[in-house]
C-alpha cells in the first residue's frame, strides 16, 4: 500500500458520512471541488463569523491539536491554529473582499505533507435576507494515484465545514 494510498483510506474512514458536495472537475495535475449552502442571515454577518469565529464554528475533529484557530483576514495573513508551543499555518490569505471573498492558498490537512497546494475561494452573495456562501477549493500537485478517490474526500470535507459554518450562524448569535 502506497503512501497516499494509506492516506485516503484513513481519510475514508474518518470522514464516513454523506453531503451534498460536488467534484467539478479531476485530472492528472489536480482537482476542483465546489460546496455551496444558503443562509438566513446577512454578508457582514456571515463575514464576521467567518473571520472572527472560525475557532467556534471549525469542526474540532479537523485540527492538528484540538487548537486554537485564527483567521487573520489580510493578504499576507495567517489561517492558523496554536496548541501551546505546537502551531500550524493551515492556509496563507491572499485576497480579501470583506463581506464579499476571501481567498486563502495552501495544502489542507494531509494535503500540506503529500506536496499539494491550492486555492480555497470563500464567496458571499447576499440576495435579500439571505446569503449564499460558495467555497471552492482548488488543488494541484503530484499524487502518484492519481485525484479520483482523492477528490471526492476532499470534497466531503470542504462540505463539513461549510455546513458547520452554516449550523454555527443558524444556531448562535453572531453580532
Amino acid at each position: 500500500m502506497t503512501k497516499t494510498t494509506a492516506a485516503l483510506a484513513l481519510l475514508s474512514l474518518i470522514f464516513s458520512f454523506n453531503t451534498s458536495a460536488k467534484v467539478e472537475s479531476s485530472g492528472n495535475g489536480g482537482f476542483i471541488v465546489l460546496n455551496t449552502v444558503t443562509v438566513n442571515a446577512a454578508a457582514d454577518t456571515v463575514w464576521r463569523a467567518l473571520i472572527n469565529d472560525v475557532d467556534q464554528w471549525w469542526p474540532g475533529d479537523h485540527s492538528w491539536w484540538t487548537g486554537t484557530f485564527s483567521i487573520d483576514a489580510r493578504a499576507g495573513g495567517c489561517f492558523c491554529e496554536r496548541a501551546g508551543e505546537r502551531s500550524a499555518e493551515h492556509m496563507r490569505i491572499s485576497f480579501v473582499d470583506p463581506a464579499k471573498q476571501l481567498v486563502m492558498t495552501g495544502g489542507l490537512g494531509p494535503l500540506q505533507a503529500m506536496g499539494m497546494t491550492g486555492a480555497l475561494n470563500w464567496q458571499l452573495e447576499q440576495t435579500g435576507a439571505d446569503t449564499t456562501i460558495s467555497l471552492r477549493y482548488h488543488v494541484q500537485g503530484y499524487s502518484e494515484s492519481g485525484y479520483k478517490d482523492l477528490a471526492p474526500v476532499v470534497d466531503h470535507v470542504q462540505g463539513i465545514q461549510l455546513k458547520a459554518l452554516a449550523d454555527f450562524l443558524t444556531t448562535a448569535k453572531t453580532d
